[in-house]
Formats: structure tokens, sequence, C-alpha cells
């Protein structure tokens, strides 16, 4: 062939200014390159138990959305929330940093409640006031329940619109039916929460039986309104949080009961998400990360899920009440597989910033690391440690394959949901310091069942110099769940 001939030049002309055009963005529906930055879409359930999912082993709910995101991107084993309970869960997710270093977190009052005045301080730096720094729109759906009066609303703290109720879905009772009965009978009005949309309450009482559909609908909007542009949208379904509340679509359709039909529904919702990014061409560089604020709870029975194999529930810090059911999907960047590292949601933050070129400034601690090689398949986590906060003080600590618990309590005053055998493990309603603490190897014995403190004391010495370490470092701040 002629090192002149003009067809070839042609054909490397059109080729090199494709690959010009394509670097940079593109209209909506004709999908995005490598180059652009991905799109972040983070799904955080409420109450939802590590053995709720099909993916996870429950026998009889069925998640074939879930499953088939967990096949084609990474099911995560060793995944953990910065509390066990609502309010100081979200505060670490959204902030990367323990709720204890922003307030966030209490002994007293455990979540914030509708006669709460504080929030979510103005000086902490969100997930989403972070990327919109660097040109993402950014929009919040669903439960917040990080402040519901300004200056502690979505639209305060980055987001660009925010529709959902504003704390949890069983506040504002007006009835004193109990939640079983209310949600045999699916009586909405008796729970007189707000929908909100921005900062304007648009429904009062809210129609729970319709809101998984209308914060879906409200998703789906969204990814079609952003189009070209990169967007973070963050969605909390308010379930499965007691009250239980399904679609007439979904109603006694699970084998599993209204809990069942619950969870097929979220279920339901994320493939409804999936298809709207395909169908706007941006799935391939879209980031959707699923996982729980904490563990079921386990007062409420049938209606509250299950930790699987994991002791423990909601508001406790054995693992079912911080270890969660976790999905990244990211076609174009992710390296499919099971995920037996250690992360938390508070690694979200620097792993969005890192994957985006988003700074973050250094000016405060962070409890999070880039968990990107662990997505791309290059590298391991730098996580060796997790540290369980119940309220503001640290009940048990994790360093690499062991845990082990200085503090034990009740979650919400039940008994944990795999009883000991040996030896019976000393709970009580109120706090209890053990002298000698408990200690488990939770990759061999995952429902912490068999105490080996007497093996190993030098581990347990070890732990506690890390914790120790650790409570050093924590500068008091003003607490705004007891305001």
């Amino acid at each position: 062939m002629s090192k002149n001939n003009p067809k070839l030049i042609v054909l490397i002309c059109l080729f090199l200014s494709g690959m010009l055009l394509s670097s940079g963005h593109v209209h909506a529906g004709e999908g995005k390159t490598s180059a652009d930055p991905p799109n972040i879409i983070v799904i955080f359930a409420d109450d939802l138990g590590y053995g709720d999912l099909g993916v996870f082993g429950h026998p009889t709910i069925k998640t074939p959305n879930l499953d088939r995101m967990a096949f084609e991107g990474q099911k995560w084993t060793n995944f953990y929330v910065a509390a066990p309970v609502c309010t100081p869960s979200r505060a670490g997710l959204l902030t990367g940093r323990l709720p204890i270093r922003s307030g966030m977190c209490s002994d007293r009052r455990r979540v914030l409640f509708p006669d709460s005045k504080g929030g979510l301080p103005q000086s902490e730096i969100t997930i989403a006031r972070a990327l919109k720094g660097n040109g993402y729109r950014t929009a919040a759906i669903g439960k917040w329940h990080l402040g519901h009066l300004s200056p502690h609303l979505p639209t305060d703290h980055g987001f660009d619109s925010y529709f959902g109720i504003p704390y949890s879905n069983d506040m504002d009772k007006v009835e004193k039916t109990d939640h079983f009965t209310l949600a045999d009978q699916e009586r909405y009005q008796a729970y007189n929460v707000p929908l909100m949309r921005d900062k304007e309450i648009v429904e009062r009482p809210a129609d729970q039986r319709t809101i998984t559909r209308r914060y879906t609908e409200e998703a789906v909007g969204k990814i079609k309104e952003f189009g070209k542009d990169p967007f973070f949208i963050y969605l909390a379904h308010n379930l499965p949080h007691i009250p239980l509340f399904r679609s007439a679509e979904f109603r006694d359709q699970s084998l599993a009961g209204i809990y069942g039909d619950v969870i097929e529904e979220i279920d339901w919702s994320v493939g409804q998400i999936v298809e709207a990014l395909k169908a706007e061409g941006v799935a391939e560089n879209t980031l959707v990360v699923f996982t729980s604020d904490n563990g079921p709870w386990h007062t409420f029975r049938t209606h509250g899920g299950s930790a699987g194999l994991l002791r423990g529930a909601k508001g406790g810090t054995f693992e079912g009440g911080m270890r969660e059911p976790t999905v990244f999907w990211w076609p174009e960047g992710i390296q499919p597989g099971v995920v037996r590292d250690m992360a938390t949601t508070m690694d979200l933050l620097p792993t969005f910033c890192a994957i985006t070129g988003t700074d973050l400034p250094d000016d405060r601690v962070y409890d999070g690391f880039d968990i990107s090689p662990l997505l791309r398949g290059t590298g391991k986590s730098e996580r060796e440690t997790v540290f369980y906060y119940r309220g503001q003080q640290v009940y048990a600590v994790r360093k690499g394959d062991y845990k082990a618990h200085f503090i034990t309590q009740l979650e919400y005053g039940n008994p944990t949901a795999h009883p000991v055998t040996q030896p019976p493990v000393p709970l009580e309603n109120t706090a209890t310091v053990l002298e000698t603490p408990l200690l488990y190897n939770v990759n061999v014995d995952p429902g912490e069942r068999f105490d080996i403190a007497a093996d190993h004391p030098e581990i347990i010495a070890e732990i506690r110099k890390v914790m120790e370490a650790h409570k050093a470092g924590i500068e008091p701040v003003e607490n705004q769940l007891e305001k």
C-alpha cells in the first residue's frame, strides 16, 4: 500500500476527528465515553438486614435486579456503616467522617426527632457539596434524617433538589394502634409525616403506600433531566423501616409476606433506575452503590427482616447491626467479583472524589479511604480497623480478622438474634463494661458465637491500644441531637 494513499489518509483523519469529538460531553441519549467523569447513584435502604436479599442468601425474597447487579458488578461481604441507627449512619455516609466528629450522635437521643432543632452542621462537607463544586448536578430523594429545618435540609448541603420524607416514616404517629395492625390495614393516615419538595411540605400525611414508586419516578425523572451533565443522586428509601407499605402491584406477591413485598418493590425500583440509565445511554459510565443504613429491627419480628448468619440487629454493635448487604455496579469501571476486604460507607466520599477528580479539603479528619483500586481490581483496601459506635461510645473494634467487644448492651432492649452457647455473654438493657472483653475471629466465626478471648489476650491488648489511640484523637463538638 502506498504511503501516500489518499483514501487511507482520509480514513485516518476521520478516525482522529471522531476521537477528539468523543473526548467531550455528548448529547443525552448518545452515551458517554470513558473520558467523562462517572455519574454516581447511591441507593440506601432503611433497616435492611444482611440476609434480606436473594444474592445474600434469603430463600424466599426475590431480588433479581440486585442479584444481576451483583453478578455484573461486585458483591461486598464485609461492608459496614458508621452506626447501627439512622441519623448517625447517614451522617457518616455523606461526610466520610464518624458522626462523633460532627456532633451527629448521642447517648441520650440516638436519632433526630420531629421536635429536634439540630442537624448536620453547615461546616460539614457532604458528597453532594464536594461533587457540586466539580460541576456535578445533584439530587436527594427519600429519607433525610439529618435535620428537617434549615440550615440542615438537603438543599442547604449541596443538593440542587430534594423530594422526600425528612425523617423516619414511623414518626408523627397520631394513632395508638400498634404498627403491625396499621401495616396490615395500610393506614398511612396514622402517621402524619410530611412529604417535602425542596423546603416546602407538599403532602401531609404522606401516602406511604406509593412512596417507593414515587421515589423511583423522581429518580428516573432526574436521570432524564440531567442528560449529558455528570450527576450524583442520593436515593434513600424510607423502607423497609416500619411501618411497612407497598404499592398495589406488589401486595401479597412475595412468599415472605408483607416484608418480602416491600423488599421486592425496592428491587423493582433498582431495576427501573438501571433501565433508565440504559435508555439515556449513560449506564456504562454510572456507578451505582446499593446498601443499607443499619441492620434489621428485630423488635418487629417478621416485619423487621433478618441479619442472616450474623448475630445482632439494629441498634447494637454485633455484626448484624452494622455489617450491611452491599452491591457496587459500574459496567465501564468495575472488575466483577466478590470483595471480602473491609470497607465502610465513610469510604464513599474519598472514593467518589478520587474517581471524579474532585479535590477534598484537607482541613479536617476523614475516616474513609479511597477504595477505587478495589472497584477496578487493581489493589487492596487500606482499611485495617472498624470502630463500632453506639451513641458517643466505642463498644467494639475490629482489626483485621479479629473483633473485640469492650462494652455490650441489648439492641433496643431485645435479645440478640443468635444466642451464644459457649460461654454466655453478659448482655443487659444498660451498657455493661466488660472486665475481660469478648473476642471473635469474624472471618472464621461471623456469627460471633465462640468467644476466644482466653486464648488471645495479646490480640485484645493490641486492639485496646488501637481503640485508645482513636479515642484520644476525638475532639469535642456541639451535640446536634440534644438541641
